[in-house]
């Protein structure tokens, strides 16, 4: 199994004690908190991780725990439990982007596979995250006369219309195209419009 962190949240002490052996025994690092709020308290962020979430809970309940930490912007992969399954509720985690809804007592097996595919989504979403922040650090060092530059040449737009769309010369749309492609580390024309459509940037109609 993948290295990673597994976050076990139950209130049930003897639940969150048998899921740490289990978890463990597959050579995972494993955390295990009574609460939801103990939780959020301390949220990590440091590595490839997921969720073992007990559905009901005193206080923050796991769905509401998944729904607050989507609005912040702090997606996590999530495997729910629950010992009295509903299927509204599973439907609900499921539309939210949950792996799986395992109803307790759980299959060994199943979950350890569900685990599995959390760490894994959690993995590479924060590769993802990764490459677009790298990309969004680069679209940021541009002027904003080479973003205008950019956002034409993406359209497929040659430099001579490109400085006629901006009122400058041909010679000076070289000059910012050139340095557009190398701030944003472009290999090809193709490749800077990937780049560009990762932030947002696809270009203003031709």
């Amino acid at each position: 199994m993948s290295d990673g962190t597994v976050f076990v949240i139950d209130d049930d002490a003897s639940v969150r004690r048998a899921l740490g052996r289990l978890l463990r025994s597959a050579g995972l690092t494993v955390r295990a908190l009574p609460s939801a709020e103990e939780f959020l308290a301390d949220p990590p962020d440091d590595g490839p991780s997921c969720l073992v979430l007990d559905v009901s809970m005193p206080g923050i309940g796991g769905l509401d725990l998944q729904q607050r930490l989507r609005a912040v912007g702090r997606d996590r992969a999530i495997v729910f439990l629950t010992g009295h399954g509903s299927v509204p509720k599973g439907v609900c985690a499921m539309k939210a982007g949950a792996v799986d809804f395992l109803q307790k007592p759980f299959d060994a097996p199943v979950l350890l596979d569900a685990v599995r595919r959390a760490l894994e989504r959690d993995r590479v979403e924060r590769a993802a995250r990764e490459r677009h922040d790298r990309i969004r650090e680069r679209f940021e060092l541009l002027t904003p006369r080479e973003r205008e530059v950019l956002a034409l040449v993406v359209t497929g737009l040659p430099n001579k219309l490109v400085a006629d769309r901006l009122g400058t010369s041909e010679k000076t749309i070289k000059v910012h195209r050139g340095r557009v492609m190398a701030k944003m580390r472009a290999q090809s024309l193709a490749h800077l419009v990937r780049l560009a459509d990762r932030v947002g940037i696809r270009g203003t109609d031709v």
